[in-house]
C-alpha cells in the first residue's frame, strides 16, 4: 500500500530534525484526545492512550505529555478540533492535509496560502474520496517470536486487511525491521485491543489516508517541488500530517 509523505529516506531524516515543531503538534493531539475521551487516564481513554503511544514513539518527554493532558481540563483550555483539507498539487499529485486547530479561519487561510505559493489549489471536501482510503495503520518491531502467518489469521476477525514487513530508517543510519498492519479505520479500536491482548508492543497507531492508485514521479525536480510544498505545509503549527498519492 501507499504511505503518507514518508516516501524518501533523505526527506524523512530531515524531518526528524524538527522536534521544536513536532512536540507542540503532538501535544495538540494529546489535548484533543484527552478532552474528547473525557478522561485524563489513558487506561480509561483509548484515544488518549493511542495519542500518548505515538508521542512516546517520537521521544516526546513525559513532562510534555503530562502538560498536554492537563491543558485539556484547564478552565481556559482551547477547543481544538481536527480539520481535513484536500488539495491538488502539480504533476498529478493529490493531497490530504490533516490539521488540529482551535481557529479554523486561521488554519484554512494559512493552508490555502501555502498551497497557492506551491502552484497548488484547495479542493472541496470529499473531492478525493475516490483516490484515498481511510485506514487504521499499526506498526511494531519485528521479533523472532512473531509468526506472521499465524498473526494474520488471528487478526482477521478483528478487521485486519493486510500485514507486511518493512524497513524503518533510523537516525543512527541503521535500518530496523518492522511489521505494519492495515485495517479499515472503523476497526481501529478492535485491532488495538487485539494487539494489546497479545502483548505486542505497538510503536505507532494512526489513521492514515492511503492512495488506492499510487503514482510514480521519476523526475527529480518535480519530486523536490512536492517535497518543498510538503515541508512548507508541515511548518505550519496547525498541520499534523500530509498524505499524498505518491507511491
Amino acid at each position: 500500500m501507499g504511505r503518507a509523505f514518508e516516501y524518501r529516506k533523505a526527506a524523512k531524516m530531515k524531518r526528524w530534525g524538527t522536534m521544536s515543531r513536532l512536540f507542540p503538534k503532538l501535544g495538540k493531539v494529546i489535548t484533543m484526545a484527552a478532552k474528547e475521551g473525557g478522561s485524563p487516564d489513558p487506561d480509561m481513554n483509548s484515544k488518549l492512550r493511542t495519542a500518548i503511544l505515538n508521542a512516546k514513539a517520537q521521544n516526546m518527554p513525559k513532562d510534555n505529555i503530562e502538560a498536554a493532558i492537563k491543558r485539556a481540563f484547564s478552565k481556559d483550555s482551547a477547543d481544538i478540533k481536527e480539520i481535513i483539507y484536500e488539495a491538488k498539487a502539480p504533476n498529478g499529485v493529490q493531497m490530504i492535509v490533516t490539521c488540529a486547530s482551535d481557529n479554523n479561519t486561521r488554519t484554512v487561510a494559512n493552508v490555502r496560502s501555502i498551497l497557492k505559493k506551491g502552484s497548488s489549489e484547495m479542493l472541496t471536501s470529499g473531492a478525493l474520496n475516490y483516490i484515498f482510503s481511510k485506514k487504521a495503520v499499526f506498526e511494531f518491531d519485528k521479533s523472532e517470536d512473531i509468526d506472521l502467518e499465524e498473526l494474520e489469521l488471528e487478526l482477521i476477525d478483528y478487521g485486519l486487511e493486510e500485514i507486511e514487513e518493512d524497513v524503518e530508517p533510523q537516525e543512527s543510519g541503521d535500518d530496523k525491521e518492522i511489521i505494519r498492519v492495515y485495517a479499515e479505520f472503523s476497526s481501529f479500536g478492535d485491532l488495538t485491543k487485539a494487539l494489546e491482548d497479545k502483548n505486542i508492543d505497538i510503536k505507532k497507531a494512526n489513521i492514515e489516508y492511503i492512495a488506492t492508485t499510487p503514482i510514480e514521479i521519476d523526475n527529480e525536480e518535480h519530486l523536490e517541488e512536492i517535497e518543498t510544498l510538503i515541508e512548507k505545509l508541515e511548518e505550519d503549527e496547525d498541520v499534523q500530517k500530509v498524505f499524498t498519492n505518491i507511491a
